[in-house]
């Protein structure tokens, strides 16, 4: 799946240079003294709140930690009792952000008073190791999760303290939030930073709460009219992204109210966008859709940011406004759900995440996920190369890619964004009561193959069935050169994949061991491996590949059907059960 990266031009060059210098110089103060001295007033005077986190805690981690192994990232760490992982090698850089942002507090705090006392000593234990400044542990990546953490976690956290310690704490947390202002100073994560600052400051009493809520309050405000557009979608695009973030501005938004203060009016406004697109980006098997740099998140999970607007069952979510949400198409009939991105990605720093995968589509089946993507994030330890076409369910043409991430000098100064690729997608919808039309195209294919990518849905209410064209359509730049076509349908860890006997039909499975036949018209059939990643862990899935060749002067298509299969019909046409 991973495609060479393309030569950085003269521009993104001449920008990565001069970030890296920008870089250089803000390390080099962000550590000197001066710096660090200005952190410390005015001192913590202890909490003045205990800002609510919705998002679930794990009591089985906990218990873990209390008997001394961490696991974390996917990986274990064990210390002896009464010991602790500040000064022990960490199995993974994965593990060790993990550690070192704090994600572990919530549940050790939530288990009572033994899981209280021990998150203490671990939290003073931190301090004295890394509680002045560390370029690792003070980074970005782990500095704003571990200020959110130990805001929201501060009084829990403290309630076995002494009052030396009470304070001591208090006063780590306000010198990291003030750094952590320090570091919003442009997007993409200006908006977290300043929402995580200012959740620290609703947490501290004193003048070191009311100054860090006058700081990050006034250009939180403006950071979120970049960041949330005005149908809720982040500014990625990434679901997941948008949903981490309405986490942080719930907790904003209690911790205001135990101090008896309004959230800003562009806090309020954001929380209400950003629930009604994840309620719109959440399918109906209650996980988030996979597209865009974020993963699928569990059901539990994504219900909890969605409790605060009254609904606080597991229920299918309910239809989609006529509005499409950032580029987002969701076409519904009773027990078949597809979501499609028809977008272009995001671009510049917004684009550290994005995929470079258009028209890719996810469907649901009743309560089962059949066709999803790798849900490749940042979080993940995956290769670059599933942000590419061949990493979710839509085409690819020839061995090019539509868009690639930097990589060298400028990847590492820049970040790995999506250059390249797509620049214009176009989407027209109908409905009926006899189903939903969604016809769509790209141009991210014409400069390599001189090929128009347009991708024909058809969702009938009645019949159940999911009905799809791509077609290849050339353009004045398409050459009379064989391609190789491939479109691609990766399917959920849980499904299960049978080739008929008429080696062209696929009977599909989900884990309601429903069957679903997946028919085309296309020249090969193969059932290939795949990932799905869960948890930034890869778990081991496959992909159905319908395979083509076209001439490029000529274009051609390929037509393909999702329909419920008949239990009668299934194990005659494939020779076995599936």
């Amino acid at each position: 799946m991973a495609g060479a990266q393309p030569p950085a031009r003269a521009g993104p060059m001449l920008e990565a240079l001069n970030a890296a210098m920008r870089a250089q110089v803000a390390r080099e103060w962000r550590g000197s003294p001066p710096h660090l001295a200005g952190l410390e007033r005015p001192k913590a005077e202890g909490w003045a709140a205990a800002p609510g986190d919705s998002r679930p805690t794990d009591p089985i981690m906990a218990a873990a930690i209390l008997g001394g192994v961490f696991p974390l990232a996917g990986e274990t760490l064990a210390v002896a009792a009464g010991a602790d992982p500040w000064s022990r090698a960490s199995p993974s850089r994965a593990f060790a952000l993990a550690l070192h942002r704090f994600g572990w507090l919530p549940s050790l705090t939530s288990v009572g008073e033994a899981g209280q006392r021990e998150a203490l000593r671990l939290t003073l234990a931190w301090d004295r190791v890394f509680g002045r400044w560390n370029r690792f542990s003070w980074a970005p990546e782990a500095l704003e999760r571990r200020v959110f953490n130990l805001a929201c976690a501060g009084r829990a956290l403290t309630a076995s303290a002494t009052q030396n310690e009470r304070l001591h704490l208090s006063q780590s947390l306000a010198r990291q939030a003030r750094y952590l202002i320090a570091l919003a100073k442009a997007q993409p994560r200006a908006a977290e930073h300043l929402a995580v600052a200012a959740v620290a400051g609703a947490a501290l009493a004193g003048q070191a709460g009311q100054r860090l809520l006058e700081a990050s309050l006034p250009r939180l405000s403006a950071a979120l009219t970049e960041t949330v557009r005005p149908d809720g979608v982040h500014a990625s695009r990434s679901p997941q992204a948008g949903l981490e973030l309405l986490f942080d501005l719930l907790a904003l938004e209690d911790g205001l109210s135990q101090r008896g203060a309004a959230p800003p009016d562009a806090v309020s406004r954001a929380i209400d966008r950003l629930t009604a697109a994840l309620r719109i980006l959440t399918l109906s098997d209650w996980r988030l859709t996979g597209l865009q740099g974020g993963e699928t998140c569990t059901a539990p999970y994504v219900a909890a940011a969605l409790a605060h607007g009254q609904q606080t069952e597991l229920e299918a979510p309910p239809p989609p406004d006529a509005a499409p949400r950032g580029g987002y198409e969701r076409l519904n009939a009773p027990g078949l759900q597809v979501m499609v991105d028809a977008a272009a990605p995001a671009e510049g720093p917004w684009s550290l995440a994005a995929c470079g995968q258009p028209l890719a589509i996810e469907v649901v089946c009743g309560r089962d996920r059949l066709i999803a993507s790798s849900a490749w994030s940042p979080e993940a330890a995956a290769p670059q190369g599933l942000r590419m076409a061949a990493g979710a369910s839509t085409v690819t043409i020839g061995l090019g890619h539509v868009g690639a991430p930097l990589g060298g000098f400028a990847g590492r100064s820049l970040g790995a964004r999506l250059t390249g690729g797509v620049r214009a997608v176009t989407a027209s919808r109908r409905e009926s009561e006899a189903g939903v039309w969604l016809d769509m195209a790209h141009d991210g294919w014409v400069k390599q193959a001189g090929l128009t990518h347009e991708r024909r849905l058809f969702l009938d209410k009645t019949a159940h069935e999911l009905r799809g064209e791509d077609r290849f359509v050339p353009t004045g730049a398409a050459r009379p050169a064989s391609l190789p076509i491939a479109v691609y349908f990766h399917l959920h860890p849980d499904v299960t994949a049978l080739i008929a006997r008429d080696q062209r039909s696929v009977l599909l499975r989900g884990a309601s061991e429903i069957g679903w036949w997946l028919r085309n018209d296309a020249g090969e059939v193969t059932i290939e491996p795949s990932v799905h990643l869960q948890d930034g862990r890869p778990r081991r899935s496959e992909a159905v590949v319908l395979r083509a060749r076209l001439r490029a002067d000529r274009g051609g298509r390929v037509r393909w059907k999702l329909a419920l299969a008949e239990v009668a019909g299934s194990e005659s046409e494939t020779g076995g059960t599936a």
